[in-house]
This record gives structure tokens, C-alpha cells and sequence, in this order.
């Protein structure tokens, strides 16, 4: 009769608790992208529907308050069946403040393949990067502490490059944004099949944002090559 050391025992609990982590981050990670393609595109229809009508750009005030507002309601509601709802009141809000975003790009000349390019890029580096955490299943925690600077210091200088116009901070800081956001995609899925991030409410909503701000980016910096 072979008997096992305690070490042994300790050690197979260990990668029963791994496993089992692993089994509920993809669970989780299923119903986030579930939710988050449903969100995507509710978003894309706000946004249409913003294009279509012509409606003008909030403003960068409106646009803090509704989205930090909408933010803070559906981190409240994370357990409940109604921050589903508040998922999609916040998507469908920043949807319509991207649609005078998208319509100053369209004007422009080429602005269809702006548009065009940036998006199917966003597609690309989302799905490119979240397939290799997949497959690599390699840990990307570390890097959260120097993203969410970056992402503080990329915050306040844009506010810096909005309020006293200065165009060459802003493409310093799109081009910035997309290396910021690439390492959020990582951090972000890595974070969720480890069982960091439990709640897929919570999750779309993060993956969603880097996103957004991925995409806008692009957008920012595919119109400033295609005017030179």
C-alpha cells in the first residue's frame, strides 16, 4: 500500500484548485465575450444612429459626467440582473459620443478607409493578442500596476491636450494609448482565465473601454497619416 507524503496530498490539492480556477475563468470568459459582442454592437448602432442624425459632439464635460456616471451605476448593479442593463446604457452612451467622432472622419478625404482601417486593426489586435494569452496561458498580471499609470499619466495629459489644443501632444498620446491598450488586452484576459476577475459584467466593461479607446486611437492616427 503506497502512502502519500503530505506534501503530496498538499500538492495535488493545489493543482485541483488551479484547475478548478482555470475551468470557472473560462466560463467566465465565455459569457464576457458573449456580452461583450452584444454590447459592441448595440454600441455600433448608437453610433449610427448618431451619424444619421447629424447629432453634435457632447462635449467633453457631458461626456465625463455620463460616462463616469454610467461607470459608477453599473459597478453598483455588477450582481444583479439589472447591470446587464446598465452595461448596455453605458456602451450605448459612449456609441453615441463616438458617432460625431466617426462623422469628422468621413468628411474627411479617404475618411471611409480611415474608418474602415482603424476598426478592422482594432479586430486584429484584439483577437490576435487575446488568442495568443489563450494559447500561451501565460500570466500578464505583472504588468497591471504599470498600465494603470500609464493609463493615469495618457489621462491627464489628454485632458492637457484638449483644453490648450495641442496637436502634437495628442498624437504622442494616441500613439501611446494603442501600446497601452494592446497590454490591457493582455493583462485583462490573462486577469479573467485566472479567476482575478469573477464577475463578466465587470469584465465587459473593461475589455469594452480598452476597446473604445483603441479604436479611437487608430482613428486619431490613421487621419493624421492620411493628411499628410
Amino acid at each position: 500500500m503506497k502512502i502519500l507524503s503530505r506534501s503530496t496530498i498538499r500538492d495535488a490539492q493545489t493543482v485541483d484548485y488551479i484547475d478548478s480556477s482555470a475551468g470557472a475563468g473560462h466560463k467566465v470568459l465565455r459569457n464576457t465575450y458573449m456580452l461583450l459582442s452584444m454590447t459592441l454592437l448595440f454600441s455600433a448602432l448608437t453610433a449610427g444612429a448618431s451619424i444619421a442624425f447629424a447629432l453634435p459632439n457632447p462635449g467633453i464635460i457631458i461626456t465625463l459626467v455620463g460616462y463616469f456616471g454610467l461607470l459608477f451605476l453599473t459597478t453598483k448593479l455588477r450582481n444583479s440582473s439589472w447591470g446587464i442593463a446598465s452595461v448596455f446604457a453605458l456602451t450605448g452612451f459612449m456609441g453615441f459620443t463616438l458617432g460625431p467622432i466617426i462623422s469628422h472622419y468621413l468628411a474627411m478625404q479617404g475618411g471611409s478607409g480611415i474608418v474602415m482601417g482603424a476598426m478592422g486593426m482594432t479586430g486584429i489586435i484584439f483577437m490576435g493578442l487575446s488568442a495568443y494569452v489563450l494559447v500561451s496561458k501565460r500570466d500578464f498580471n505583472f504588468i497591471g500596476g504599470f498600465l494603470m499609470i500609464g493609463m493615469l499619466v495618457a489621462f491627464v495629459a489628454s485632458l492637457g491636450a484638449i483644453f490648450f489644443q495641442i496637436p502634437a501632444l495628442s498624437l504622442t498620446i494616441s500613439a501611446v494609448m494603442v501600446l497601452l491598450m494592446s497590454g490591457m488586452i493582455l493583462f485583462e484576459t490573462s486577469n479573467i482565465i485566472r479567476g482575478g476577475e469573477t464577475n463578466y459584467i465587470m469584465a465587459t466593461v473593461s475589455l469594452y473601454i480598452t476597446i473604445f479607446n483603441l479604436f479611437t486611437s487608430l482613428l486619431h492616427l490613421l487621419g493624421f497619416i492620411d493628411k499628410e
